[in-house]
């Protein structure tokens, strides 16, 4: 008898997209990152043998409406619904958007489509694991198979940790020592084609689109009235153009070189990747082999360095030091994070996340944030030292809430390690080095176009003003049309003050921190600590120093 089986497309638990249902008394949430034809051993998986094959994403049209997720998001995430719907429409199947939570409705389905196996992509984050080890539990119950297949990351993270004695590597260099004593990646699987359907089709009834339809914005409760064309489009089919265009610059490849900051790099890019990795659109194994194989096109043959993967392997090590950590996202009781005595100040918070701190280079990435849903990851460096260590002091926590919500490649275990990383809370800690809200930007896009583009309130300042309009004389902001104070907010606080105390803060802080685990004075060699670490007797939370003041317009900021 033909077998009949279920393919999910789904991925791990975060806090903020997807479909909401409970493991225990934790609200859990799916975050599709397989939305792709190719490379998707599980779907390949499912066809092998099958009768009738459906592939599945939950959506709970309820957590949509409640959940802190940006329009920017939900579109993209749409968008790769419809995409991959199209897809499977050309091999005679369709996508069904099922509406519910998948504990309660699985058993149902397995029972009304006579489902005997059930394939979906292993999940490495805490509590995706958690969610399948339900599922699983469900589909046992009912008699239902199930296979589990790799391929949202490069390697077996579980092998190394194993080959690290049963830890995660927690600096980069020691998780690039380990994987280069590993096999390379698995290659990716053919995409899935007419040829791999064979005869397995999918049942589809005359009211599918009404019943498992992708739904509409508008149907998950946002106004679209306004809502200005997408700068990144979602979906497999837009992927895969990207990364051919990524694969044009063979410059930069035969070179090796990074490509040189400056104005054009800091808008969005035709060849970026990163949401579509995030979301599954693009295969990882797929963008790490045609890179092979272009490095070794033009270096003849030679081998390619790890250095060549970057973008993919810092991915890859924050899964891992995420895989058995569910409180990574979280300061407290997280073993990995230092306790730092962070302050509450959420007037500061809601300035730095609505762009009003009154610095133009922080402004504008900020607003471009929240138009878009993307910003480069320098402009990610400098608001995430801006909020955290360099002016505000105020918790990492918070920052990733706000990329959470807004960033389309926000991914759970990558947002909240990189959050750590920059506000010197783990992985390694210079925090001597801080981003000048000022020069930094200054030196990038020396005219200020950047500016100009995202707050046209400023448009109007020459560029020796356009990062610091504070200091332009009376004149020269009535020419601009354009009053600090009145009609653009005064810097929020003075920066060459506010990065002097907080370099104190957490000097005095690693200080303390070295007599547990040797550290230089200065905090220069990497440092994660194994258990959880108290405040240090000398600084309780909000007492070392007071809450910054308010910035003086006397004052000029360096």
């Amino acid at each position: 008898m033909p077998k009949c089986v279920l393919a999910v497309i789904w991925s791990p638990q975060v806090s903020f997209l997807g479909a909401a249902y409970s493991v225990g008394s934790r609200p859990c949430v799916d975050v599709l990152k397989g939305l792709r034809l190719h490379d998707n051993p599980a779907l390949q998986e499912a066809v092998r043998g099958a009768g009738t094959v459906r592939c599945v994403y939950f959506l709970d049209p309820w957590f949509a409406g409640s959940s802190n997720v940006g329009v920017n998001r939900w579109r993209f995430l749409l968008q790769c619904l419809e995409d991959l719907d199209a897809n499977l429409r050309k091999l005679n199947s369709r996508l069904f958007v099922i509406r519910g939570q998948p504990a309660n409705v699985f058993p149902r389905l397995f029972k009304e489509w006579k489902i005997s196996r059930l394939t979906f992509e292993y999940d490495s984050e805490p509590f995706g694991k958690e969610r399948d080890a339900a599922i699983k539990k469900l589909a046992m119950e009912a008699g239902v198979e199930v296979n589990v297949k790799i391929s949202h990351t490069l390697y077996d993270l579980d092998k190394i940790i194993e080959l690290n004695g049963g830890q995660p590597p927690l600096t980069y260099k020691r998780f690039q020592t380990l994987i280069s004593r590993m096999d390379p990646p698995e290659m990716p699987v053919e995409t899935l084609s007419d040829t791999l359907m064979g005869r397995c089709v999918t049942p589809v009834a005359d009211d599918h689109g009404d019943k498992y339809g992708v739904p509409s914005l508008e149907e998950l409760g946002f106004d679209i009235e306004g809502l200005p064309t997408a700068v990144w489009p979602g979906g497999e089919t837009e992927a895969l153009t990207r990364i051919e265009r990524h694969l044009e610059r063979k410059a930069w490849v035969a070179n090796f070189e990074r490509p040189r900051m400056n104005a054009n790099s800091l808008l969005a890019s035709p060849t970026g990747l990163s949401s579509y990795l995030r979301f599954g659109c693009l295969s990882c194994r797929l963008f790490y082999y045609k890179l092979t194989d272009l490095y070794r096109k033009v270096k003849k043959n030679s081998s390619p360095p790890l250095s060549l993967y970057g973008q993919l392997l810092w991915r890859e090590f924050f899964y891992t030091a995420a895989t058995n950590n569910p409180r990574f996202d979280k300061m407290e009781g997280n073993p990995i994070c230092v306790r730092i005595p962070w302050d509450r100040n959420p007037e500061a918070l809601a300035k730095w996340a609505e762009a009003k701190t009154g610095f133009p280079w922080i402004d504008a990435i900020m607003t471009q944030l929240r138009q878009e849903g993307w910003i480069h990851h320098l402009a990610r460096h400098a608001v995430a030292c801006f909020l955290t260590r360099g002016d505000l002091w105020i918790s990492w926590e918070e920052g990733m809430k706000v990329f959470e919500e807004l960033l389309l490649d926000a991914d759970w275990s990558v947002n909240a390690g990189s959050w750590m990383w920059l506000s010197c809370s783990s992985f390694f800690q210079q925090f001597f080095h801080c981003y000048c809200p000022v020069g930094f930007g200054r030196r990038t896009d020396p005219n200020g176009d950047f500016i100009r583009r995202y707050l046209p309130i400023l448009r109007g300042f020459p560029a020796k003003y356009i990062y610091d309009p504070w200091n332009a004389p009376e004149s020269v902001q009535a020419a601009a049309k354009c009053i600090i104070g009145v009609h653009y907010p005064k810097p929020m606080v003075h920066h060459a003050e506010a990065s002097r105390l907080n370099i104190e803060r957490m000097k005095q802080i690693y200080q303390q921190l070295s007599r547990y685990r040797g550290l230089g004075k200065e905090g220069r060699r990497d440092f994660s600590p194994l258990n959880p670490l108290p405040y240090p007797s000398a600084f309780s939370p909000g007492q070392l120093y007071p809450n910054l003041k308010v910035y003086s317009p006397q004052a000029r900021v360096s």
